[in-house]
């Protein structure tokens, strides 16, 4: 079901017209989790996003199935999503944020991530 959901979202959205299609993006990304030398899990995100500006600014939004995988244990599916944005403070420096959750069994998981970059 998992794969089925997530080949109907990327034929849905590159099926669309290319003017409803700007901004918009698919994308998978893989993040595995570390101890030591010891693998502690990983999550396969598929997702369908959209991407803008506001000003000199740029935000982004993005959902769809994910893939949690631990030691030792059946993986299973969820639904992930995330949301942020980045603006120019000056000519070098720019601030970005992030806010993530992805479903689970018994309760959801919420993630932040709040930074700044200094161009030279």
């Amino acid at each position: 079901m998992l794969k089925a959901l997530a080949t109907a979202s990327v034929l849905a959205v590159a099926s669309a017209a290319p003017a409803l299609a700007d901004g918009f993006y698919v994308g998978v990304e893989r993040n595995d989790g570390f101890v030591g030398s010891d693998h502690s899990g990983s999550i396969t995100e598929g997702f369908v996003g959209y991407n803008g500006s506001l000003g000199d600014g740029s935000y982004y939004i993005q959902a769809g199935p994910a893939y949690l995988t631990a030691p030792g244990v059946d993986g299973e599916g969820e639904i992930s999503g995330k949301i942020g944005g980045s603006f120019p403070i000056n000519k070098n420096l720019g601030a970005y944020a992030e806010g993530s959750f992805v479903t689970g069994d018994t309760q959801n998981g919420y993630g932040t991530k709040f930074g700044m970059t200094y161009s030279f």
